[in-house]
């Protein structure tokens, strides 16, 4: 999904004769999907994949890892990756005031892969400011999504220093 106002997407030749590009996207992740999944029409049964395009490193392998891994599943889940990290909350004086347990903490990625419906009504009974990902607005509605193991590699684009490393990982991926 792209924004029914972008005018990026058509200056490129995609080699992708199975991509369908809808311009629904809306003010807020949580709409965008909403959206997407109205124009595909999709079965409520059908698994769907949710992916930021700031998330440009992913490999084949974390996907189809995500797919095999959740295929029986009867919520869903995301990639993610255990904080490695000693992790720091700041005041409001950007000082240390505690450190945070790392046990049991993850980073959430995309790919988060759910069933059609179930997201959809998630989506829709959620508070727009409480959804950051599709994976909240489940938890919100009362699911406990899987987390599947992601790839360090499939890190968020963010600030301008991340694009260094995202063309590395892609250079590297040529051969």
């Amino acid at each position: 999904m792209i924004s029914p106002a972008d005018e990026w997407f058509d200056d490129f030749d995609w080699d992708l004769p199975k991509l369908r590009v809808y311009r629904v996207g809306g003010a807020s992740r949580a709409e965008s999907v909403r959206n997407g999944l109205q124009a595909m029409s999709a079965d409520a049964q059908d698994w769907v994949l949710v992916h930021d395009a700031a998330r440009c490193c992913l490999s084949v392998t974390a996907v189809e890892r995500l797919i095999a891994t959740l295929a029986d599943d009867p919520v869903g889940g995301i990639l993610a990756l255990p904080v490695a990290d000693t992790v720091k909350r700041a005041d409001a004086e950007e000082r240390i005031s505690a450190t945070v347990p790392r046990q049991g903490l993850w980073l959430a990625q995309t790919p988060q892969m759910f069933r059609a419906g179930l997201l959809g009504t998630a989506l829709q009974a959620a508070e727009a400011a409480d959804v950051t990902d599709e994976a909240s607005a489940i938890e919100h509605y009362g699911h406990k999504p899987r987390l599947v193991d992601g790839d360090a590699q499939n890190f968020k684009v963010t600030y301008p220093r991340d694009l260094a490393l995202a063309r590395a990982i892609l250079a590297s991926r040529k051969d």
